[in-house]
């Protein structure tokens, strides 16, 4: 295996402003497992949102760093995250993406367990010693498991700092979405799942990299322009924010030229909904002030939450999870989210704006996959080492489109695959 210890996976010289990443991190598989015990076991992880599993006994399965996991509200009311695999033989005991349920049953032996985990049924129970003990074969489940403003997260790591701590500066650009309604968000019925053969971390760096934009999205722009949007007269890049919120997280935020349904009108909303939104925006002002609401509802915000979780705060919501299959394919969901009130016909616009842009056949998300997996084949030229990420690394006041944000990223990642190594060489020493 790859000894990381050995020779430097990135170039960070902020003196000269020079900023380089080893393309081996993107073509060799050694690196993935690394990340699997570095990365991905080390950090909280987004497991879902709390509106998903309203009541006892909802529960939603999925993959969680790697790992078949179930979402699932106990007939307590405790929301956990329990691993999928039967404490017996080790077959899934949920095969069902979502419902409701009192008790998760393996079909392979009919061993059967609660929604809090516990073992309630077994077979030919009596063929077992007396040292057989039920409580001693629960599902297991992750204990590190926290949530924020209803976004839930799990460690694998008993060591991982608090949540609350973990997230950081990230915190007020969650409050930012979550502030759009005074009874709270919700994730809308539905899930997008595709895939995408490319690293990863080539996933991150597109998700805030505001300098791709323009030469990637030309159709959309477009689009915008033939529906009557101006994205020079609305002043887009001019008001911007990109930021290093600490532990590896990231953010740009912008004025967004294209509306937004919570109180942001533009005309091709419709006439019918101007007054609505403008009355919305007038109660946002009353909640927060001028400034608050008008960041609320007229800045647009990508927002990486370190290492997988990008939530896109443009014209729509959107959550986006993705985790690698293997060092050159990954698997990624995405969900919109929205105010629990909304009302059905701004949802339905909501949804619109979703599937436009960010959508498996929308506008950006095609130009996306088809950018990402055309550098994974361009990797393939390992005469070039390296890739280059300087892009204003010399200015004081950055730019959406410097690259900043990327090199958050990076810098943390190398921290978490390189440190390990280097305090096991000095006990060696």
């Amino acid at each position: 295996m790859h000894d990381a210890s050995m020779e430097p996976l990135i170039i960070d010289d902020r003196a000269a402003g020079v900023f380089r990443v080893s393309r081996r991190t993107f073509t060799e598989p050694e690196f993935l497992e690394l990340e699997r015990r570095r990365v991905f076991e080390k950090c909280w992880i987004y497991a879902g949102h709390e509106s998903e599993v309203p009541n006892p006994g909802d529960f939603r399965s999925r993959r969680l760093a790697g790992r078949a996991v179930i979402l699932v509200r106990g007939d307590d009311g405790v929301v956990r995250v329990l691993l999928n695999t039967c404490t017996h033989r080790g077959s899934l005991v949920c095969r069902e993406k979502c419902g409701n349920a009192r008790t998760f049953q393996c079909p392979y032996h009919a061993w059967t367990f609660n929604s809090r985990g516990d073992l309630i049924g077994v077979p030919g129970e009596d063929a077992y010693s007396p040292a057989f003990k039920r409580e001693d074969l629960a599902l297991g489940q992750v204990r590190r498991i926290n949530s924020y403003r209803g976004f839930i997260f799990a460690s694998f790591d008993s060591s991982a700092p608090d949540l609350d701590d973990y997230l950081g500066a990230a915190r007020e650009y969650l409050d930012l979405v979550c502030d759009q309604s005074e009874v709270g968000m919700k994730i809308v019925s539905g899930q997008q799942s595709y895939s995408i053969r490319a690293n990863w971390k080539l996933l991150v760096e597109n998700s805030i990299d505001g300098y791709h934009g323009l030469p990637t999205h030309q159709r959309y722009f477009s689009f915008l322009a033939d529906i009557g949007i101006d994205l020079k007269a609305r002043g887009v890049l001019e008001r911007h924010k990109v930021a290093d919120l600490g532990n590896g997280h990231a953010v740009i935020e912008y004025t967004g030229p294209w509306g937004r349904p919570v109180a942001h009108w533009v005309p091709p909303f419709g006439a019918e909904r101007k007054a609505r939104i403008e009355s919305t925006r007038r109660d946002l002002e009353q909640r927060f002030g001028a400034e608050r609401a008008r960041r609320i509802c007229e800045t647009s915000r990508n927002l990486f939450i370190f290492p997988n979780l990008v939530i896109n705060d443009i014209m729509s919501i959107t959550v986006r999870n993705f985790f690698p299959v293997s060092h050159d394919y990954m698997e990624v969901d995405a969900w919109a989210l929205g105010p629990v009130d909304e009302r059905p016909e701004d949802s339905a616009l909501r949804l619109d704006n979703f599937l436009t842009f960010l959508g498996p056949g929308g506008f950006a998300t095609p130009d996306d996959v088809e950018m990402l997996e055309s550098c994974q084949r361009g990797f393939a030229n390992r005469e070039i080492g390296w890739s280059d990420i300087s892009r204003g690394m010399k200015r004081n006041d950055p730019e959406i489109t410097d690259e900043l944000q990327i090199r958050t990223f990076w810098r943390r990642w190398n921290e978490l695959m390189t440190a390990p190594l280097a305090r096991r060489a000095r006990r060696a020493a």
